[in-house]
């Protein structure tokens, strides 16, 4: 008998549901692997740690993370209220300029600063040329990466916090300044209070950034969780102690979601909506409007992309080689492969979430993009231990002589892809929302093929989001160190590999090539972003 209209219904929902749950495990393995860690107990390793490491991992952590959440959020809300609130020379210039610093990754922001204030950097050689001799206390401590880490993200909260400023208008400002209020008033009582949810889920993502960070606290000889385990596995060659690490990072990572989920149920219905017009201030709160965008500015991007470009120029052909085609190679490749693997996914999660919208496949939907809120160090580990058994139970049955997929593309391709997974959702689901059901139905009439429906309605909606997801995505896996440093086979090296080689020989000025054209990359997702906040 032909089957039913019911009966494919039936077969389609359950291939659609069991697609989209393998996805889900896929994702959600090397996550699984880390928490199980904690059934093998390395006793000896552990009285170590607790006793030389965890205190001074915990200590900094804790630092970094007050540090991150006073200056970047102070930082951003000033930033935010001043440029979408107020009229002054400039205004229009930094509204968007003050993004840029999320082009540069925050490990190339750390060994620039470290390089310029060093003894031999160009600001005390300076100081010495003109007789000053004056000595700048070192950076290379907690307190150093804590500041070059508030100015790297900042630009989460300001982003934020901006679009929250923007949508109140002036229409709260009026209604206080109606009832006597100063202008410092209105921001405290009134806009402040509307566009904390928006500031705190800035604060959160700067936060989990700061747990997942490794490549500036290394530059900075700061002990953290994500330093600790590469040590626990590269230094005491154990991978169970680096995924028992692994495991307490996700747990800490787990209680930041949690937050982050109370304040995003929030975030909807707190900002009013008004007019976007901004107020005048007086001549002397103009200029010095201007300095504090100026200051941040040069600090967080003009002088470090500037003295790339110069160390860059200075030592081009000294370090230029072949090498290097073998670097920018290796790094578009992975990168094209890992961008594309997860445009498909994410397509196919997204049109699964439209058409089913049980809370199993909201669920489903969660899970397979739960791996960005999770350390590049920590899937790194939870994505190689499985794949070294794999490749253990191979060669004791006699299929392989050797290690074959431990240290292959393989391993990177399915970290990369978990960890940016939601990178590349995000922007597609997004876009497929716009897709009404009325366009679909109308499709529906028009056409009885799936395939034409697709090409003709889904796809013109749908592409600008795939081309959004494409290039953020291929930009993050490009500036992603951990992952490709930790899982690569020794000598597949890419450009972000290279400026860690670099950097841990103190050899910052040959880290500026490498660095220079991440940022170059970088600078294309920006501003996508900031055309994105403009609509």
């Amino acid at each position: 008998n032909p089957i039913g209209s019911k009966d494919r219904a039936i077969i389609k929902r359950s291939l659609s549901k069991s697609v989209l749950g393998l996805i889900s495990l896929v994702m959600l393995i090397p996550i699984l692997i880390v928490l199980l860690s904690w059934t093998q107990p390395m006793a000896d390793i552990w009285s170590h740690m607790g006793e030389y490491v965890l205190p001074q991992v915990l200590k900094n952590t804790a630092i970094l993370l007050v540090m991150v959440t006073v200056i970047a959020g102070t930082v951003g809300t000033s930033l935010a209220w001043i440029t979408s609130m107020y009229r002054f020379p400039g205004q229009r210039f930094f509204s968007w300029a003050l993004m840029l610093p999320l082009a540069i990754p925050a490990y190339v922001l750390a060994f620039v600063t470290v390089g310029i204030v060093d003894f031999s950097g160009p600001l005390q050689s300076n100081l010495r040329d003109l007789g000053i001799s004056t000595t700048i206390p070192s950076v290379r401590n907690v307190w150093g990466a804590g500041l070059v880490l508030s100015f790297a993200f900042y630009p989460y909260v300001y982003l934020l916090a901006r679009q929250a400023f923007l949508s109140q208008g002036r229409r709260a400002i009026e209604a206080g300044q109606m009832l006597g209020l100063s202008r410092s008033r209105v921001f405290f009582r009134l806009a402040l209070p509307q566009a904390l949810p928006w500031i705190i889920g800035g604060l959160l993502l700067a936060t989990m950034e700061t747990l997942a960070d490794f490549g500036a606290v290394l530059v900075f000889n700061v002990d953290t969780f994500t330093t600790a385990i590469y040590k626990a596995w590269f230094g005491f060659f154990s991978l169970t102690t680096a995924a028992q690490l692994a495991a307490l990072l996700i747990g800490m990572i787990f209680i930041v979601v949690l937050f982050e989920q109370y304040w995003q149920a929030r975030r909807g219905s707190d900002v009013n909506q008004g007019s976007s017009q901004r107020l005048s201030a007086s001549t002397s709160g103009k200029w010095a409007m201007m300095l504090v965008c100026t200051t941040v500015f040069l600090l967080a991007f003009l002088v470090p992309f500037l003295q790339l470009i110069y160390w860059t120029a200075m030592n081009y052909k000294q370090d230029f080689d072949a090498r290097y085609i073998e670097f920018v190679t290796n790094s578009l490749l992975i990168a094209s492969m890992t961008t594309l693997f997860i445009a498909f996914l994410a397509v196919t999660i997204a049109w699964i979430k439209r058409q089913y919208t049980d809370k199993t496949t909201k669920l489903m939907t969660t899970l397979a993009n739960l791996g960005y809120v999770v350390p590049g160090t920590v899937l790194a580990v939870g994505v190689f231990i499985p794949i070294a058994w794999l490749d253990n139970q191979m060669i004791a049955s006699g299929l392989i002589s050797k290690q074959v997929l431990s240290g292959s593309v393989i391993v990177m391709l399915l970290a990369l892809s978990t960890r940016f997974m939601t990178v590349s959702f995000q922007p597609i689901d997004r876009q497929l929302q716009r897709l009404t059901a009325n366009q679909e139905a109308a499709a529906k009439l028009l056409s009885d093929s799936p395939l034409q429906r697709w090409r003709q309605v889904v796809l013109p909606v749908l592409s600008p989001g795939v081309l959004t997801a494409l290039l953020i995505g291929f930009v993050e896996v490009m500036k992603e160190m951990p992952i490709t440093l930790m899982t690569r086979r020794q000598g597949w090296d890419t450009l972000a590999v290279r400026v860690f080689e670099m950097t841990s020989e103190g050899m910052w000025a040959r880290a500026a090539l490498p660095s220079l054209l991440i940022v170059a990359v970088g600078l294309l997702p920006v501003w996508i972003l900031l055309r994105q906040s403009e609509k």
